[in-house]
């Protein structure tokens, strides 16, 4: 079906400055549809504005679930899925805050109803299976690291010639053997690629396929990053929110070495191990 453009965006995580550019990209590409494949929101200070853009768009995007996102609704009810000391932890509230933010602008049921997965059929091209990770589990990652093996799996068990993931926060396009594809769509408001644009994917429906394009969208950071402070999340949010504002700041993944790093060392989360993780791998924060 020549002709045919669809754009899938994801990890915006409370980023509307971002999400404001790449919106503007998409009109400009001419994208026929709009794909949401989770994260839209938490970690970030725009939370309910970014839902609420997305879904007051003239044509409603379809939206996949992602991990913060169904944290938000596991946070509010105290699920079980979570452990009971994260509760009462300062080291979680970022996601408090978030999870409060939205549940006054009356958004936690929106969220509800997002599929894990999506199934994308156009005429004769290829399936796509869309998922914020992948259909086994929104965390597992579809990545430059995934066997091929595993891809080819994920493949079969989904009837698709093409996997769309996200969940890395890094764009990937990879051929699998027999001209199957599996791509990683990037993330809108926090790259840890160490490219602070903006990031999504296009896919162009050429001859017998789809052609897939990673689009990078500059942007001014000054204002999500602002935010931090002048919506109350730095405030609020403890170190945390310290750690996700650093993340936008320098397009590099901090959260997840950091809570690694802890864990190896028996330490706590707190402003005190923070800031030693800091001084002991300085190269991350250039």
């Amino acid at each position: 079906m020549p002709g045919v453009r669809l754009a899938f965006i994801a990890d915006i995580h409370g980023n509307q400055d971002a999400l404001e550019a790449v919106l503007g990209d998409v009109r400009a590409q001419g994208a026929e549809r709009l794909y949401v494949n989770g994260d839209v929101v938490n970690r970030g200070p725009d939370s309910v504005q970014a839902l609420e853009t997305l879904l007051n768009l003239p044509q409603t995007p379809s939206f996949v679930l992602g991990n913060h996102d169904d944290l938000m609704r596991l946070w509010l009810t105290r699920d079980g899925a979570l452990p009971g000391d994260w509760f009462e932890d300062p080291f979680w509230a970022a996601t408090a805050w978030s999870a409060e933010q939205l549940s006054r602008a009356g958004l936690i049921d929106t969220i509800l109803n997002w599929p894990m997965t999506q199934q994308l059929s156009w005429g004769g091209l290829p399936t796509i299976e869309v998922a914020h990770g992948t259909a086994a589990h929104y965390r597992e990652s579809l990545s430059v690291g995934t066997p091929e093996s595993r891809l080819t799996e994920l493949l079969g068990e989904a009837g698709a010639g093409v996997l769309i993931g996200s969940h890395t926060h890094k764009p990937m396009v990879r051929a699998v053997e027999g001209g199957r594809l599996v791509l990683n769509t990037g993330a809108v408001g926090a790259p840890f690629n160490e490219d602070p644009r903006a990031q999504y994917l296009l896919l162009d429906a050429v001859e017998g396929g789809w052609e897939p394009t990673i689009r990078c969208v500059p942007y001014d950071r000054s204002g999500v990053l602002g935010r931090f402070e002048s919506s109350g999340l730095l405030s609020e949010g403890g170190v945390s929110a310290e750690i996700f504002r650093e993340e936008v700041r320098l397009a590099r993944s901090l959260y997840t070495p950091y809570w690694m790093w802890t864990e190896d060392a028996g330490k706590p989360r707190t402003p005190e191990t923070w800031a030693q993780f800091q001084a002991e791998f300085p190269e991350r924060f250039v």
